[in-house]
């Protein structure tokens, strides 16, 4: 078993792009931006930025779905069951509020911890149990801001923050190979122990 699908989340549109609800983008489009001839694209029928790719010596999915986050259950849903691909091979990367700038963590299944994106995953993919690629974006509270937690990750990230949650993307990129070659304990291990 080895990752099949990577899916960024985040939302469509230029008021979007820079915010910290885009963090999953922010790494699909990092990665496509290293792999040979990989450009993201318009695919209707997923309503999604797709695009095939050569990893680990796998053929391996990137996608960004073009639904707003609380709906990416549909394009998820549709490129899965178009190319066959188990919820056990599906990587969903997104912003997470409980780590703080910098993090990533790597893990399979659990809570959808409130987090709109994966819970309408979960329902599409029929289970929670897929792999999720966890980077951190801090909490209003622990950064010491007074915003409402939809209000803060709608806006972009202070200077010192997006450098932190760029060098966790870095990180993250050095471990997808070995996703993509069903390593998961040594990827979670280097992660993990990153410096």
């Amino acid at each position: 078993m080895s990752i099949r699908l990577i899916v960024g989340l985040g939302n469509p549109g230029a008021e979007y792009e820079q915010t910290r609800h885009n963090a999953g983008f922010w790494l699909v489009d990092n990665l496509a931006s290293t792999l040979p001839n990989c450009r993201l694209q318009r695919e209707s029928r997923f309503q999604a930025l797709a695009a095939k790719a050569r990893l680990g010596g796998h053929d391996v999915w990137l996608l960004q779905p073009q639904t707003f986050m609380n709906l990416s259950g549909k394009a998820v849903g549709a490129i899965a069951n178009f190319f066959k691909i188990t919820p056990q091979e599906v990587l969903v990367v997104h912003d997470e509020l409980d780590l703080p700038p910098g993090s990533a963590k790597l893990k399979k299944g659990g809570s959808t911890g409130g987090h709109n994106g994966l819970r309408d995953i979960a329902s599409a993919l029929g289970t929670q149990d897929f792999w999720r690629l966890r980077l951190g974006i801090g909490h209003p509270r622990e950064l010491g801001l007074k915003s409402q937690v939809i209000d803060f990750v709608l806006h972009r990230p202070r200077a010192e923050e997006q450098k932190l949650i760029e060098d966790a993307i870095a990180q993250s990129l050095s471990i997808i190979p070995l996703l993509c070659e069903g390593k998961f304990d040594l990827a979670m291990k280097e992660l993990h122990t990153a410096k």
